[in-house]
């Protein structure tokens, strides 16, 4: 869009402009940059925080306004990304200099909420500085670094209204708060030892109290193998020694977590942040510049043979997630541990991140040996993004502390503020309004009560912060879904939207196209308009208006959920719908087939997700899995592609077209071939079918625009795979970048799919 600066001058020689600016200009320096950027250009007046937006009244010499204007875009601070909303000429007022007003909050919001960011390395190099009085201060930040929605409890984002407000700045504190040249102005959770936050460090009945002491005593735990629980930015991390098996081992059995993979902090100096990193997995330039980004995400990434990092971080599979450290208690830890440590979401599994030190310690004491706790609340959970390179890009796998909350803009207007209230699994919200959507930081698995105190704190907590009250719900379809159950419970209409149409459109949101497309939606399972379990659909059409054209031929799973934690029960169900018997079958299930064959809790589906599963299964690779995706996940380590893939049939179903699968069935079990060649040969075989859909999609409906949504995308083997065939065969293909293509996105899809329906 290109911006017009009005630059009519009032006087002769002065003359005054009124502008407002939106977007991401809270919490990121953006008064402070002003303030400087106005007295370089020797102008006088104000600037001050209004609701969301930055308010600036300039005036002085006609030639430096636009100037000072287009400065604000050019040299912005890193974090910022101002939105012009107007500028336009005012009257001049008697202003001796420009000067910082108090914030208004009065009128109605037009707010982006600050994300946590992580530590620069300006701070950095401070708190390793013995001569700095932060040296080795835990809390040290400016305003281009630190905790932002975390610890705000009220907008606008002034320290009063944050968790930071109980705490008195000391003189020296305050006078860099209130020096304009000083990097700390206006900087809300500014703080030092004198005057700041302070870390204890409690194991049994032994409390270590003062920054050194206790950092020293953790230290010393995380040496001895033990387990230590670390209050951080968003939460709580459970850490130990991700070189000792020993030490590795027992997180899992305390937890309870025996496969799942764990991520890992890596040391990370400011002029060598690498140095550890590079010699355990397999990274690029682009890898390094994203893993620096101020979000600090996990990036999964291949081991080295060489790795130092022990095989029980992720056992069964080839890579591992990583991220460098974020705040400086971790730059701390990281530091003086001199290795590589995990971090994974102190929290019973599927839930969210723990954030409160009682509620830590009574639900971690069989799982941690100790505890190194800080006295800033948390005001809100926010765990760690999660991403992984599929075609080249990263792509979101959950959205997290310095991703969330995302705000993306509407390709239309609301009539009505919206909150959709997304699905079971990998839970997110959004709130919609006018052209505004707000997504949610990752919820979890809606099993818990504890998971369920948060989604309807993180519902309260988005409505008030934004100032929106929605008139609506948008749920899934699925009767028991836990969330679908909450909107029914409301005062408010609500409207249900299938699952995986909602998959397609928060694909089509990032298509660069108002037309037609063709939308893969592949996944576990979910709930479909003819009240059978979907999971591997084609569509075409656009959100609101999609016409199923493509499935997997169905199946009956016997035990129904249960299938998605036992993966033996895809590979039976694939085995006796195809009049075969498998040979599988645990002791205790021996009248499951009877079962199955009256169809007594064995529904209809379609998903790929559980022919993956039944892959597994049949191939020996996992036929009992720990945690969700685990079969999938496995059987895709092994796969080595090498261009062999069987032929699946395309048939005319009842009502859509349909790929037979049971040619696969012999082959997945054929032990001539190894482990590996059949990973490979049954990612290969359904990349192949895809295109085949696509192929015939084509030309039936004339159609060249793809998308892929659901969280069997996820898979990188198969998803490059389906990639390069459908561009090698002339289709225009597009992957989200900026939206989980999992289940994170639903909720955001909803919204989607519900505005265009409604139109």
């Amino acid at each position: 869009m290109e911006l017009r600066i009005n630059t009519q001058p009032q006087t002769a020689t002065l003359s005054a402009r009124k502008i407002i600016l939106s977007g991401k200009v809270q919490g990121v320096g953006f008064r402070p940059f002003i303030f400087r950027l106005a007295n370089q250009h020797q102008l006088t007046g104000w600037v001050r925080n209004s609701l969301g937006r930055v308010e600036i009244h300039v005036q002085g010499k006609c030639a430096a306004l636009p100037a000072f204007v287009a400065d604000i875009f050019q040299t912005k601070p890193p974090i910022a990304e101002p939105v012009l909303e107007s500028d336009m000429p005012v009257k001049c007022g008697a202003f001796a200099a420009f000067t910082i007003l108090q914030s208004d909050d009065k009128g109605t919001a037009q707010i982006s909420l600050p994300t946590d960011l992580s530590l620069c390395n300006d701070c950095l190099a401070e708190m390793n500085d013995p001569a700095n009085r932060r040296f080795r201060y835990p809390f040290i930040n400016c305003t281009q670094c630190g905790p932002r929605y975390t610890l705000i409890r009220s907008l606008p984002y002034d320290r009063p209204n944050t968790t930071m407000a109980e705490f008195a700045l000391c003189p020296r504190c305050l006078a860099e708060y209130e020096e304009p040249a000083d990097r700390r102005f206006h900087a809300e959770p500014i703080a030092c030892a004198e005057c700041g936050p302070s870390l204890s460090y409690h194991c049994g009945d032994i409390t270590v109290t003062g920054n050194e002491a206790a950092l020293q005593q953790a230290i010393a735990t995380l040496r001895r193998g033990r387990i230590l629980a670390v209050k951080g930015i968003g939460g709580y991390h459970l850490m130990c020694d991700a070189t000792s098996s020993d030490a590795v081992t027992r997180l899992r059995r305390h937890k309870h977590r025996p496969h799942k993979p764990l991520a890992v902090m890596f040391p990370a100096s400011a002029t060598a942040p690498f140095a550890q990193l590079s010699s355990s997995v397999k990274l690029n330039e682009h890898d390094k510049g994203f893993l620096l980004q101020p979000s600090r995400p996990i990036l999964l990434l291949e081991k080295r043979d060489s790795s130092v990092l022990s095989e029980q971080v992720s056992p069964g599979l080839n890579e591992v997630g990583v991220m460098l450290p974020y705040s400086p208690l971790h730059h701390l830890l990281l530091n003086d541990f001199n290795a590589p440590l995990i971090a994974t979401s102190a929290n019973i599994s599927g839930e969210p991140v723990l954030t409160r030190r009682h509620e830590v310690e009574k639900r971690l004491s069989q799982i941690a040996d100790a505890f190194l706790h800080h006295n800033r609340p948390i005001q809100r959970p926010a765990d760690d993004p999660v991403y992984r390179t599929i075609a080249g890009k990263p792509r979101p796998i959950r959205s997290g502390r310095g991703t969330a909350p995302m705000e993306l803009t509407l390709p239309f207007t609301l009539p009505q503020p919206l909150l959709a209230v997304g699905s079971q699994m990998k839970n997110t919200l959004t709130l919609a309004w006018g052209n505004r959507a707000v997504i949610s930081p990752h919820i979890g698995e809606m099993q818990s009560a504890r998971t369920f105190e948060v989604f309807e704190n993180t519902i309260n907590d988005l409505q008030q912060l934004y100032a929106v009250e929605a008139q609506q719900v948008l749920c899934d379809a699925h009767p028991s879904y836990t969330s679908n159950r909450w909107a029914a419970s409301q005062p408010l209409p609500v409207h249900r939207v299938y699952h995986h149409h909602a998959h397609a459109a928060a694909a089509y949101y990032e298509c660069p196209t108002a037309g037609a497309i063709m939308a893969f939606s592949w996944d576990g399972v979910g709930y479909g308009d003819d009240a059978t379990l979907w999971g591997g659909e084609a569509f075409i059409g656009r959100p609101g208006h999609w016409q199923r054209v493509a499935s997997m031929r169905p199946f009956h799973l016997p035990g129904g959920d249960k299938a998605g934690r036992e993966p033996w029960r895809s590979a039976a169900a694939l085995c006796w719908e195809s009049g075969l018997e498998y040979e599988g079958l645990p002791e205790e299930a021996s009248l499951l087939k009877q079962a199955w064959q009256q169809r007594l809790n064995a529904p209809q589906s379609t998903s790929a997700g559980r022919l993956f599963d039944a892959a597994a299964a049949l191939t020996g690779v996992c036929r009992l899995a720990s945690y969700e995706g685990q079969a999938a996940m496995e059987l895709e380590a092994l796969a080595h592609p090498t261009g062999q893939y069987v032929a699946l049939e395309l048939i005319e179903g009842e009502s859509c077209l349909q790929t037979d699968w049971q040619p696969l069935l012999s082959r997945l079990q054929d032990e001539a071939l190894s482990c590996h060649a059949r990973a490979a040969l049954f990612h290969s075989s359904l990349a192949h079918a895809l295109l085949q859909q696509a192929l015939a999609i084509r030309q039936r409906h004339g159609i060249n625009i793809v998308t892929l949504s659901g969280g069997v995308f996820q898979n990188r083997v198969l998803t490059e795979q389906a990639h390069s065939l459908l561009c090698e065969n002339a289709f225009s293909v597009h992957l989200a970048q900026r939206l989980p293509l999992n289940d994170a996105g639903i909720s955001f899809g909803q919204i989607i799919e519900y505005a265009y329906k409604n139109k």
